[in-house]
């Protein structure tokens, strides 16, 4: 690797995903310049088929009113079975387990209901330290709904002293020491924060071996990593999809879950018409009817503009495929990590990501000396995008649908200057 504008731009010609850069709407500079845009950890860009899909829908509103559940281009009525197979092949799961459907936090509510059920002795739930706020609000409230205290509930794993992400060995330390009184293992499947991606199939194993349920917060690992959530028999897992899946702000939710619980009709879940039985859906019957699928957990029915939305969207990561987005990711990554390291002093930054491909996605996160949202502003002003998590973090994350090496050596630069000056 060369820390030159010309090997980025040589990276660029030989790269096979180069063209999907072109399906999607950036936000310009005063010049019409495209920014470098490296949040797509936060908000994904905008799709350029995403106008043309919301449209049809408008249209086929004004054509058919109430008729278009039925009539429209695609029906309302089972517009969401069209996100079903490649939601199942974004996150390596057979069709049945997943559902496209509210928002995460809804839906990791949703999910508690039925896979944080507490007794007297298993009653704990062990997350992350660093667990994104919206989880960890989500699990103390949880706790005190059931009658327990998050003071003596609630497992927060912390790093070794001196280090900033979790060693493996010490999660699964962790589970089996308390793993007896565990009743549920809940992660950010990559962390929000440090970037770190955890060992998923490592650690559902430890749990599930001490009795534990296991499930994922996939917010910042859908559409960034491979994913094999049914070979690693995870329990459940939600994501949103405004992040790396480029749904649009605030749009829809993903959930799996697991097939050995599909089915069971004496499992505890809150319960809606849209999850009742489709085929009898309309004859407004007393008795609920669950579906066999995870659309037993739907409650109402969705939103169609959002879906339309997220549909765009789905059908480039389909057209990509995971596998060879993950390798341009890996490569990507690993050129923003060399430019930094050959560009600025560790004691200014320093990247607390984990080195290794298989423990991170694209994000690569770095503690700044100085004020790190004062350098994101001063990179905005120069035409560059990331974003700065207190106390100390700068968030940088080529998402590799659209980003270049390009992207990755001008956000180093711009990096450099910014704090430098």
């Amino acid at each position: 690797m060369k820390s030159t504008l010309d090997f980025a731009k040589s990276k660029d010609e030989q790269d096979p995903l180069k063209n999907f850069r072109d399906e999607f709407l950036f936000p310009t500079r005063a010049n019409g310049k495209p920014l470098v845009y490296m949040a797509g950890n936060s908000l994904g860009l905008q799709p350029k088929k995403v106008q043309s899909y919301i449209q049809q829908e408008l249209d086929d509103w004004a054509t058919f009113a109430v008729e278009g559940h039925l009539k429209a281009k695609s029906k309302w009525y089972s517009y969401h079975e069209l996100l079903t197979e490649p939601t199942a092949r974004l996150v390596g799961a057979k069709p049945s387990e997943v559902v496209v459907m509210n928002t995460l936090s809804v839906n990791l509510h949703l999910l508690m209901v039925s896979f944080y059920r507490p007794t007297t002795k298993r009653f704990k739930i062990l997350i992350e330290g660093t667990a994104f706020p919206s989880d960890q609000y989500a699990v103390d409230s949880q706790i005190r709904f059931h009658g327990f205290d998050p003071k003596t509930a609630l497992i927060e794993a912390q790093p070794r002293a001196g280090e900033r992400t979790l060693r493996t060995e010490d999660l699964v330390e962790l589970i089996e020491k308390q793993g007896d009184e565990i009743a549920l293992v809940l992660l950010g499947n990559v962390n929000y924060l440090t970037g770190q991606a955890f060992e998923v199939s490592t650690l559902a194993h430890a749990a599930h071996k001490k009795g534990c349920l296991f499930g994922l917060d996939l917010a910042h690992g859908a559409g960034n990593l491979e994913l094999k959530l049914h070979d690693w028999e995870v329990d459940f897992a939600t994501w949103c999809s405004y992040k790396y899946l480029n749904g649009g702000p605030g749009t829809l939710s993903g959930c799996f879950i697991h097939e050995r619980h599909l089915g069971k009709r004496d499992l505890p879940r809150f319960e809606g018409w849209w999850g009742h039985n489709k085929i009898e859906r309309f004859k407004m019957e007393r008795r609920f009817d669950p579906m066999p699928t995870a659309e037993a957990w739907q409650l109402s029915n969705p939103p169609i503009f959002q879906m339309a939305a997220l549909r765009a969207s789905m059908e480039l990561f389909d057209k990509a495929t995971m596998p060879a987005l993950r390798k341009k990711s890996v490569e990507l990554t690993g050129y923003l990590e060399f430019l930094i390291k050959e560009t600025l002093p560790s004691q200014k930054c320093q990247i607390i990501t984990p080195h290794d491909p298989n423990q991170r996605g694209c994000q690569l996160s770095l503690s700044i000396k100085g004020n790190p949202r004062a350098i994101s502003q001063t990179l905005l002003e120069n035409g560059i995008v990331a974003d700065a998590r207190e106390p100390d973090i700068m968030r940088a994350a080529p998402a590799p649908l659209y980003c270049r090496f390009q992207d990755v050596y001008e956000f180093a630069q711009g990096l450099k200057n910014a704090i430098e000056s």
